[in-house]
């Protein structure tokens, strides 16, 4: 990417027109914007960000919070969403919905919670129905608080569950689930995981495009394929897939090193990279940090690190 410096005056204009449109002309009143100075690496920042909008999983906030002060110390240190876990009680739905209408604070996805524990592709149906009726709580939370997706784990491949049959069976709960997803207008969204299934890019997207469906799509977590491949490949291949995004392995006190372009050992990521390739698929929707919790400091430092990111900066 060009240096601050080098950016022509048309370009700076043109990010900033595309910024303002996409977020429905809305942007004065978001923390990307109203906060720059104090949130972000520089007021510049924010607007070659283009449209990206940040997030944090609710886990990364401080777990001793209250609902609505975690989503007052989100949106204070310059978070525009958070993606909570699937939540269970109708009063704690509302308190949600009322932390994110008081804040301004988007909650914009549902990390589905029982898919681990009780995966789709396990072969004792009543494990299954446990994880169905978690997907279904989920999705019903996602349409309640105004959501576009729900994260999904769709199979684990064990020693007792062969990759074989975690495909067909996942396939076959989610395709029975699409019509609840239609029905509330809310995405099923596949993520890539360390669950020794979906390997490959090219394997990942054919998952996806099997369902033939708007309304399963992918959910790419950058920090999930480095020990076998480079997100910025990965997210090529996605392309018009890819529906929201997840980002780790960056954050302060992180013990992982940099990428090194002249070794292609290392195990860093390729931050600059990873950004443009977001660039040339047109994506430009939620990027969700999802690391350790920690303390306003350390909330804030996250926060300038991502609006690094999207600058196409390395975060360090």
């Amino acid at each position: 990417m060009k240096s601050r410096k080098n950016i022509s005056r048309r370009s700076f204009m043109h990010a900033a027109a595309g910024t303002a449109a996409a977020m429905g002309g809305t942007l004065l009143g978001t923390g990307a914007w109203r906060n720059a100075g104090a949130n972000s690496a520089s007021p510049l920042a924010a607007w070659a960000a283009g449209s990206l909008k940040k997030a944090a999983c609710i886990g990364v906030l401080p777990k001793e919070l209250s609902v609505l002060e975690k989503f007052k110390l989100a949106r204070k240190v310059g978070f525009e969403g958070i993606e909570p876990n699937t939540i269970r009680r109708p009063e704690e739905v509302q308190e949600y919905k009322e932390a994110s209408q008081s804040t301004g604070v988007k909650i914009h996805s549902i990390m589905n919670s029982d898919h681990w524990n009780y995966p789709l592709s396990d072969s004792d149906p009543e494990v299954v129905k446990k994880c169905i009726d978690g997907i279904k709580t989920s999705l019903q939370n996602a349409h309640e608080l105004g959501a576009e997706t729900v994260l999904l784990v769709p199979a684990v491949v064990t020693s007792e569950v062969r990759y074989i049959d975690a495909y067909k069976r996942s396939q076959q709960y989610v395709n029975e689930l699409i019509p609840h997803a239609r029905e509330l207008k809310v995405v099923i969204a596949i993520e890539n995981v360390g669950n020794r299934f979906l390997l490959s890019p090219l394997e990942f997207v054919r998952y996806i495009d099997e369902f033939n469906s708007p309304w399963v799509r992918a959910y790419f977590d950058v920090g999930n394929v480095v020990s076998n491949g480079f997100p910025q490949d990965w997210i090529r291949t996605i392309g018009k897939r890819l529906v929201k995004v997840h980002i780790k392995r960056f954050e302060p006190g992180a013990d992982h090193p940099k990428f090194d372009p002249k070794d292609r050992r290392t195990q860093g990521i390729d931050w600059p990279e990873v950004r443009r390739a977001l660039r040339d698929i047109g994506y430009d929707g939620w990027v969700s940090v999802e690391v350790r919790s920690g303390d306003e400091s350390y909330l804030r430092d996250l926060s300038l690190r991502t609006d690094k990111i999207f600058a196409g900066e390395n975060p360090e």
